[in-house]
């Protein structure tokens, strides 16, 4: 799927606007408190015909064969290419939990939810504005042409779609660097345990009382 700047493989589209954390992983899988496991669930009220649980096997269960990621020419897809306010909502993680436990790593939507955005990089999950106009285009190409390579070059920031002009995207320079490196903020955090262990030295000498409270 992806090396350490290039994400290439394949993509399918849901073509929905405002698509909430609730519908992404519904609220009877919020009990888990694991970043695994929940793949199985997502989009569940789309994917499946019957009402899902924890637990629940997906081959006990019934298929809703319309619904796209249903569908076998999008199975094993790594990219969602989704409409406007995707991940809109609830604060909860699991959306994205879900989305990366089921394979995919990367989302590409004109807009989001702020706090579903942010929880994407968290969790190492890239996420990816580009104007109305692009995703339209890319709809249409799936539509048209079953069209579903991609590929994703992070360090140039750019998006290849074969009969799709180049597409520009932005990101911030700290994610991008994140995500470059592999690192969540806590990770990113210990790149400077030196630093921050001699800080804590020196404050000892010269504030000795602050650390003995």
């Amino acid at each position: 799927m992806k090396n350490s700047n290039l994400y290439s493989g394949e993509f399918a589209c849901l073509e929905k606007a405002n698509v909430d954390t609730d519908q992404i992983i519904p609220k009877q899988f919020l009990k888990s408190i694991s970043k695994t496991g929940l793949g199985p669930y997502l989009f569940d009220a789309w994917r499946f015909l019957d009402e899902g649980f924890l637990g629940k096997k997906p081959s006990d269960r019934k298929i809703n064969p319309d619904f796209v990621l249903n569908k076998p020419s999008y199975l094993g897809i790594n990219v969602l290419i989704a409409d406007d306010n995707f991940g809109c909502g609830s604060s909860r993680e699991h959306a994205v939990w879900a989305l990366k436990d089921f394979g995919i790593n990367v989302v590409v939507a004109p807009s989001f939810g702020d706090i579903f955005f942010n929880n994407c990089f968290k969790n190492g999950v890239l996420a990816i504005k580009i104007s109305q106009d692009k995703i339209n285009e890319i709809f249409s190409q799936q539509n048209q042409n079953s069209q579903k390579q991609i590929e994703i070059d992070l360090i140039n920031q750019k998006i290849k779609i074969p009969n799709i002009k180049l597409i520009d995207f932005e990101i911030d320079d700290f994610r991008k660097n994140c995500l470059l490196e592999g690192l969540d903020d806590i990770g990113f955090s210990l790149k400077y345990e030196t630093e921050i262990s001699n800080y804590e030295n020196k404050l000892k000498q010269l504030r000795p009382w602050i650390l003995n409270e």
